[in-house]
């Protein structure tokens, strides 16, 4: 279990200004043009949205639109759980960078020296290169036999790529964005703590966080509470399409949270109260190839500038959901967007908000 500094208990101390959950600070003007960017959501008989944006640690605006399960019609609030998809990458990463505090692994630790039956290809991947996308491992969904009727587990992901002779590239050469390392990277946390990727989380992160909504989806005998159902438009209509076959993963995109939880991860990035200051920095480092060139990825975060300010950002993309968040550190400014449909683009909606701000 991971040791945790007595800053843990000035949490709900730090947490007054962010728990006033409203649209305090926003002129009207302000308020209804964000409304607007949400007006294709905000409907009693859609798939609907949730939007949270803080600055300077007070959450300044957040709201739910729309429908989190249009059979049962049930409204989209803050505390519905939404799909993350590849948003889950950001709590992979920290739960590594914790057992890297924890002098457990360093990011110089080989692969094969935790799966020691890794195939010999794989010999030079190391935690850095999964982290960074730069390991070169085969895309597991293109490796899926088509007879594959279940949900895919990791277990699974980890067979399909150790029965592969080869990779993209050398590790270390090309960037290449890669689900596949990220399902390794929360088994590697299975296997050096002897516990379930979902349990290390739940007792690591979302307890002394109290993000108490925040689940992992680990099949179809989860269940998730406060649920928002992922749907498809089909025509007129709205058809469920919540889960695909690879929607079982874990650490490239199984957690579940909703607008209120959020607000309590962002803080902990901003007080790091999880990881110290120097392994947040890393994270939020681009990743460096052997060439001494630079890509746009950190440890679960993709990085670049946005109007010459430092901008922190993902997107999520699964069957049904679509998210994203950007973070600006030097305006103190967050925000996510979640969207239980298809064919949305929660990512238009963020930067389109963010561009009130500058």
């Amino acid at each position: 279990m991971s040791k945790f500094s007595p800053l843990f208990f000035l949490i709900p101390l730090l947490l007054i200004p962010l728990l006033l959950l409203g649209k305090s600070t926003f002129a009207n003007p302000t308020q209804e043009g964000i409304d607007n960017y949400f007006s294709d959501y905000n409907h009693s008989d859609t798939p609907g949205a949730s939007v949270v944006i803080i600055q300077n640690g007070t959450v300044t605006y957040s709201r739910g639109y729309g429908l989190a399960n249009l059979e049962e019609k049930i409204p989209v609030t803050l505390q519905t759980n939404f799909r993350l998809a590849s948003l889950t990458k950001q709590f992979t990463a920290t739960a590594i960078l914790l057992l890297v505090q924890e002098n457990k692994l360093s990011l110089n630790t080989k692969l094969q020296e935790i799966v020691p039956s890794f195939p010999d290809y794989a010999r030079d991947i190391t935690i850095r290169h999964l982290l960074n996308h730069t390991s070169g491992l085969f895309d597991y969904e293109n490796l899926i036999p088509t007879s594959q009727v279940s949900q895919i587990s990791d277990g699974e992901v980890l067979t399909l790529l150790k029965q592969q002779t080869g990779l993209y590239f050398s590790p270390g050469s090309q960037y290449r964005y890669s689900n596949g390392g990220y399902v390794l990277l929360g088994l590697i946390v299975e296997l050096i703590t002897e516990q379930s990727f979902s349990q290390f989380l739940k007792q690591n992160i979302f307890n002394p966080l109290e993000m108490k909504n925040t689940q992992m989806y680990e099949g179809e005998h989860s269940l998730i509470t406060h649920r928002a159902y992922g749907y498809t438009k089909v025509g007129a209509t709205f058809t469920k399409t919540d889960q695909s076959i690879t929607s079982a993963t874990k650490g490239d995109g199984g957690v579940y949270t909703s607008a209120s939880d959020w607000i309590l991860w962002e803080n902990s990035i901003n007080h790091n109260l999880l990881i110290s200051n120097s392994l947040q920095d890393t994270a939020f480092s681009k990743g460096k190839l052997n060439d001494g060139s630079f890509t746009s990825y950190g440890f679960g975060w993709m990085l670049d500038t946005f109007k010459g300010w430092i901008h922190q950002y993902h997107t999520g993309s699964t069957i049904g959901f679509r998210t994203a968040t950007d973070r600006f550190p030097e305006k103190k400014l967050a925000i996510l967007v979640m969207i239980n449909r298809a064919n949305a683009n929660p990512w238009e909606i963020s930067q389109s908000i963010a561009q009130l701000f500058f």
